[in-house]
């Protein structure tokens, strides 16, 4: 079966349909692109917390495995809330997301994203003990926070032009 009529079969699922406001529900969509950007919200502001310890801009005081201990579980459960919030949004025009740049670029940014993370844990994060409290932090640290912080931007930037660049493929 093609990737439009899986898509297709998607969008018309009963949770596609109530969120696009087929229904009658004209007030869920919104409420629940409220609820992906305050999630994307702390997704990146907890990571961002980490990153610029790792480029050693801010909380200098504290060890990088202590903050990362602290700050990491609240990214979790809010990323867990942006998949959940952002699938509900994706079911709704399923076939139109799949094909629009901006959607493919941001898959591929938050990808990278991950990439660099298990990098820099598989890396320089396994000898963390040893920089823990040192500034600067070694350069693979500094690197991975740096990318970081860029992935994640355009993670945010990508996103919010999918809504602006998006045409309906999809018949009325």
């Amino acid at each position: 079966m093609a990737l439009d009529e899986w898509m297709r079969r998607l969008e018309n699922t009963a949770i596609g349909t109530a969120v696009r406001g087929d229904t009658g529900w004209e007030w869920l969509f919104p409420n629940i692109e409220t609820l992906h950007v305050l999630a994307l919200g702390a997704v990146f502001g907890s990571i961002l917390m980490v990153d610029m310890r790792l480029l050693g801009i801010s909380s200098r005081n504290s060890a990088v495995s202590k903050l990362s201990a602290e700050v990491l579980p609240y990214t979790w459960i809010a990323f867990v809330g942006a998949i959940i919030t952002g699938g509900l949004m994706f079911v709704s025009k399923a076939q139109t997301y799949v094909h629009n740049l901006q959607f493919q670029l941001k898959f591929i940014c938050m990808a990278l994203a991950g990439f660099n993370m298990a990098v820099f844990h598989l890396g320089a994060y396994q000898r963390v003990l040893e920089w823990d409290r040192r500034l600067p932090p070694p350069r693979a640290a500094r690197v991975a926070g740096g990318l970081s912080i860029l992935l994640w931007v355009c993670v945010i930037f990508l996103g919010r032009w999918v809504g602006f660049t998006t045409q309906d493929i999809t018949a009325p």
